[in-house]
């Protein structure tokens, strides 16, 4: 009977846990990480402030880790893209598209997720899964290198460029400061158009130049 009971604590314990997450998700979509408070993702919950704490020991560990848990499904959702079926380019536009509409339909919670200033532990938790993220499309860019759709170049820094655009290229019209977002459609399409045409094009090999600084 111990054992069982246990057990029990342990669900409830890890239930309790998992609708912490989940609220911390709702009210940073609503408000952001600077407007979001602990007592307000407890009373979403449906939990004690200090409940909270016992779970999380600080807001910066408990906001890390609710980034890493939306960050970590999201990429799971652009990894299935990349496997699809169809050509390298296709499925790298497709990823790049579906990653950028998903961010502008949630835009507030993706902003707070992509780049609003928040505390040491989320910018830690955003460096790994942007990482992540860099890590799907470079597969795409080293798969369309072997078919021949992309001209020879290196995977790991293309994929790195592309990660850097999608999100700077969100960034600005996803700010809440923004006002009304534009046209979606033709936001998106101009993304994918560019991270296409960053690994489609002929390869570039400039002189090197010593460039002296002034005095």
């Amino acid at each position: 009977m111990a054992y069982r009971r246990t057990e029990r604590v342990e669900e409830q314990l890890q239930d309790k846990r998992n609708r912490i997450l989940q609220a911390v998700r709702a009210v940073v979509g609503e408000v952001g990480f600077n407007g979001a408070q602990v007592t307000t993702v407890a009373e979403a919950a449906g939990v004690a402030t200090g409940t909270v704490y016992r779970h999380f020991p600080s807001k910066g560990e408990l906001f890390a880790e609710a980034l890493a848990l939306n960050a970590q499904h999201e990429v799971d959702v652009i990894a299935a893209v990349a496997q699809a079926d169809g050509s390298a380019s296709s499925r790298l536009a497709d990823a790049v598209r579906v990653f950028a509409r998903r961010a502008v339909r949630a835009r507030r919670l993706a902003w707070a997720m992509i780049a609003e200033p928040a505390e040491a532990e989320v910018d830690a938790a955003r460096i790994i899964y942007r990482r992540a993220f860099a890590a799907v499309f470079q597969g795409l860019v080293e798969d369309g290198i072997e078919g021949g759709e992309f001209p020879p170049q290196n995977p790991a820094a293309s994929a790195t460029c592309l990660m850097g655009a999608l999100s700077e290229g969100l960034i600005g019209p996803l700010a809440p400061e923004a006002g009304t977002l534009p046209d979606t459609r033709a936001l998106v399409n101009a993304i994918v158009a560019f991270c296409l045409q960053a690994v489609s094009a002929r390869p570039f090999n400039p002189p090197l130049r010593v460039v002296e600084e002034s005095q």
